[in-house]
């Protein structure tokens, strides 16, 4: 008998490969207007998306001519065989005691050296200043990396979608475990192992499981709290396949809950619902903000909204572009974005619904599909 586990370790097994040799010219083709002759890339998921290559210490030097994977003995193997599958063509460079040299020697004549500036800390670019690259320009950088990884190809959405179809089926599983009264850390624990079971690699981001007055707070952490008939729980998590992340929330009624408690989840799911329709290629993504606000303001709840409608979804939970009152992002095909107004009343709890899309050329396409029906009741088993 086929199980879903197998289902799932088929279509992990034959995942088409992300090819990056392409990655590179583009962000060349960036280098004029960024003002570098070079660009030291320090971000892991920068690093992992130009060259393949997922350890866990690691600097890519991009010059015009040149491109390199500079890290220490712990990775040789490692590093090499990644390089070869991803197809990058980055020359590897290991030393465990000589990093600095290699980094040096890879930038070579190159007087205008781009930093991430996002992503390099204060001491490390004095570092760079006073010893590394003395007489030499450093520019800070933003986005360079990340704005080639906002628009997903097709194999990244594959393993987006992937993760999101294991976030939907172990949350389907579990839905029946908060009649027994779980902790929220034991709900969040066993959550998290069941997407590990049904094949991910790991969470998106420390799951979120906050029930009652806990969940006014919108990143709650798990409390030995039990979860008890009447409460609104918001759970919000995702899973890891093969670097790519999926996020979602839900929020369940367990049990008979109070009118304004079916009144905000009435609200925000609309409110979602209305986000979600407004998504398509053109749109500013302020724009879907303020339909998601509009809907919880008429309702008399603006102040208890208290963050921005979305985000981008991709190796980061957190990525380009932002969705949200400030952004001046507008959304575009490929991109990958979330959903997820909310409520926050301190004497009832909270609600957020959120779900992942995909922006395509008629609107969007849902990534997650879990109920948003809130409904989980039974009989109270007795005290």
């Amino acid at each position: 008998m086929t199980t879903e586990v197998d289902t799932i370790e088929v279509r992990l097994a034959g995942l088409q490969p992300i090819e990056v040799a392409n990655r590179l010219p583009r962000l060349r083709a960036s280098f004029d207007a960024a003002q570098i002759d070079a660009l030291i890339v320090s971000a892991p998921a920068n690093i992992r998306y130009l060259t393949g290559f997922t350890g866990s210490a690691g600097i890519v030097v991009v010059t015009a001519e040149d491109f390199f994977l500079i890290s220490d003995g712990r990775y040789r193997e490692q590093a090499a065989d990644q390089i070869a599958r991803s197809g990058a063509g980055a020359r590897v460079q290991i030393s465990s005691t000589a990093q600095r040299d290699l980094i040096v020697s890879a930038v070579g004549e190159s007087r205008r050296v781009g930093l991430e500036a996002e992503h390099i800390t204060w001491s490390t670019q004095r570092r760079y200043e006073s010893e590394w690259f003395a007489g030499r320009l450093l520019i800070p950088t933003v986005g360079l990396v990340e704005g080639l990884r906002r628009v997903k190809e097709p194999a990244e959405l594959v393993r987006i979608e992937l993760a999101a179809e294991i976030a939907d089926a172990a949350l389907a599983k579990m839905r029946p475990r908060l009649l027994e009264r779980p902790t929220e850390m034991e709900f969040a624990r066993e959550l998290d192992m069941t997407m590990r079971t049904l094949g991910a690699t790991r969470p998106s981001f420390e799951t979120i499981v906050a029930s009652g007055p806990n969940g006014a707070r919108p990143h709650a952490r798990p409390s030995s709290r039990s979860i008890e008939f009447g409460d609104l729980v918001v759970i919000d998590f995702g899973a890891v396949i093969d670097g790519y992340c999926s996020d979602m929330t839900r929020t369940i009624a367990v049990g008979d809950v109070s009118p304004t408690a079916q009144r905000m989840l009435d609200v925000v799911t609309r409110a979602q619902a209305a986000g979600v329709a407004a998504v398509r290629p053109g749109v500013a993504a302020r724009e879907v903000d303020a339909v998601c606000r509009s809907v919880i303001e008429h309702a008399g709840w603006a102040d208890a909204f208290s963050h921005g409608t979305g985000h981008g979804v991709g190796l980061d939970i957190h990525e380009a572009p932002g969705v949200g009152s400030t952004s001046d992002a507008t959304l575009v095909i490929g991109d990958v974005v979330t959903v997820e107004p909310g409520v926050y009343l301190p004497e009832h709890g909270g609600v957020r619904v959120e779900d992942t899309v995909v922006v395509t050329a008629e609107g969007c396409r849902p990534l997650t599909h879990s109920t948003k029906d809130p409904t989980l009741t039974t009989r109270p088993r007795p005290a």
